[in-house]
């Protein structure tokens, strides 16, 4: 009865020693520098937050937006020297949308077919 018991007491002690060791070796994220967190969430919510805006770049003040005429919005553009190229044409604006200021964080621009 003692082999079996000094046997339990082994194993867990064992266990609880491995379990320490895993906990130390991998750094939790409160362990890791917060810029090392944003680079690694950046490519992530960049891939699934782009997606395609079509609509006819125009004059807005001193600013050129993207005017998608199905919902008559306009959509500020952050890349005003890829727009102006473009000024009064229908294009495909590859982007991401910051919604808090409803600008297009540009990754590419291309005519459109319509």
């Amino acid at each position: 009865m003692k082999r079996i018991l000094t046997a339990v007491a082994m194993l867990g002690l064992t266990s609880f020693g491995l379990n320490l060791s895993a906990q130390q070796a991998t750094p939790s994220a409160q362990d890791q520098p917060a810029a090392a967190q944003q680079q690694q969430q950046q490519p992530v919510d960049a891939q699934q937050s782009t997606k395609s805006f079509e609509g006819k770049i125009k004059k807005s003040g001193d600013k050129l937006v993207l005017q998608d005429a199905s919902t008559q919005t306009a959509y500020q553009l952050d890349d005003q020297d890829k727009a102006k190229q473009f000024e009064g044409q229908n294009v495909k604006v590859t982007a991401s949308m910051d919604a808090s200021t409803n600008t297009l964080h540009v990754v590419d621009i291309a005519p459109s077919s319509r």
